[in-house]
C-alpha cells in the first residue's frame, strides 16, 4: 500500500506556491510504502531509529522472518536472545518488549490513538519508550495516513525547503510560514520536500553555509 493522496492536494498545493508547483511536475507522483499495522509500525520505526534506511530494511526483514506476525505476542515469546539475533540493538529490544507488554496487556490501548487527534495521538504515542516526537509524526504520516504531518525534526524536509526554496537556514519561524502555507496537506509537501532532499531533480543543490575545517 502506497500513501493515499490526488488531484485535491496537489491542486490545493500548487495553487498555494508556484516554486512547488515545478518541484510537483518535474517530480510526478509519488509513491511512499505505508504501514497499517499500527504495532508493526510503531516496532519498525523503533527498529529504524539512527540507522541507514539499508540497514533498517535489513534488520526488519530478519524480524518478520523470525516471528511470522510482528505483534506483541510473538515478540515476548520470542525473548531477547532472538531478537538480538535480528540485528537489534539492547536498547531497541527493551524498548520493543516494553511497547508488546503494555500492549499485551492492555495497559496501552493502542488502537484507540486511531481516533484521537494529531496532537493527542503525537502525546501518546511520546509516552512509550523509545518514542519521540518525530518517530511519532512519522507513525501518523506513513501508518496513520494522516493529510497534514510537516516535521520540523525532520533534517530532510529542511534540506528540502533549503533546496526548493534557496534558503541558508530554517528557523522555526520560517518553517511554521510554511506549514501555514501546506496545511492542511503537510504530508503531501513532505513527500516531494523528501524527494528533492534525495535529488529527485538534477541541479538542485543544497544552500546550507558550508561548514569550514579549523586549524588548530
Amino acid at each position: 500500500m502506497y500513501f493515499h493522496y490526488g488531484e485535491t492536494e496537489i491542486n490545493y498545493l500548487k495553487q498555494k506556491d508556484k516554486i512547488l508547483a515545478a518541484v510537483i511536475d518535474k517530480i510526478g507522483y509519488i509513491k511512499r510504502e505505508v504501514d497499517t499495522d499500527l504495532f508493526s509500525s510503531v516496532v519498525h520505526h523503533i527498529v529504524g531509529q539512527q540507522i541507514s534506511n539499508k540497514a533498517q530494511a535489513t534488520i526488519w526483514q530478519r524480524l518478520q522472518d523470525t516471528l511470522t506476525i510482528v505483534n506483541a505476542e510473538h515478540i515476548l515469546n520470542a525473548g531477547e536472545e532472538k531478537l538480538r539475533a535480528c540485528g537489534i540493538s539492547s536498547r531497541k529490544i527493551a524498548y520493543i518488549t516494553d511497547f508488546a507488554r503494555k500492549v499485551h496487556s492492555g495497559e496501552f490501548d493502542l488502537e484507540k490513538i486511531r481516533s484521537k487527534s494529531d496532537e493527542a495521538a503525537i502525546e501518546e504515542l511520546c509516552s512509550l519508550k523509545g518514542i519521540g516526537v518525530w518517530t511519532a509524526e512519522m507513525i501518523l504520516l506513513f501508518c496513520l495516513e494522516r493529510p497534514n504531518v510537516f516535521s520540523f525534526d525532520d533534517l530532510a524536509v529542511q534540506r528540502g525547503l533549503r533546496m526548493t526554496y534557496h534558503h541558508r537556514q530554517i528557523t522555526r519561524k520560517l518553517f511554521e510560514k510554511y506549514r501555514r502555507r501546506f496545511s492542511p496537506y503537510g504530508s503531501v509537501a513532505s513527500l516531494y520536500l523528501w524527494a528533492v532532499a534525495g535529488g529527485a531533480i538534477e541541479g538542485m543543490k543544497d544552500y546550507a553555509p558550508k561548514t569550514k575545517n579549523r586549524k588548530k
